[in-house]
């Protein structure tokens, strides 16, 4: 019965995490659940997508992160980009 306590808080604060860092809440505290300690771990280390550099798609003008390389809604082949282009969320 302590596990289950256990899990569940570990869970739910491993998911909060990982939708303030802008992924799936669910996914996080299955996680967390599953591997409390570890899954914690993770989800502190990992990455904030919100904040990675942004460009738009020459074609159809979809914002992309700057590490995409095919746009996935036209299929164009996207290359590095003029660096007054790219827009960075998380600086301020």
């Amino acid at each position: 019965m302590e596990y289950l306590v256990i899990a569940l808080f570990f869970g739910l604060g491993t998911g909060i995490v990982g939708k303030g860092k802008g992924s799936s809440f669910f996914i996080w505290f299955l996680i967390g659940a599953v591997l409390p300690l570890l899954g914690l771990i993770a989800v502190v280390l990992y990455r904030v997508d919100k904040d990675e550099p942004e460009r738009q798609c020459p074609t159809c003008l979809k914002p992309l992160k700057l590490y995409v390389q095919v746009c996935p809604r036209c299929g164009t082949d996207l290359y590095l980009p003029d660096p007054a282009a790219v827009r960075h969320p998380g600086v301020r």
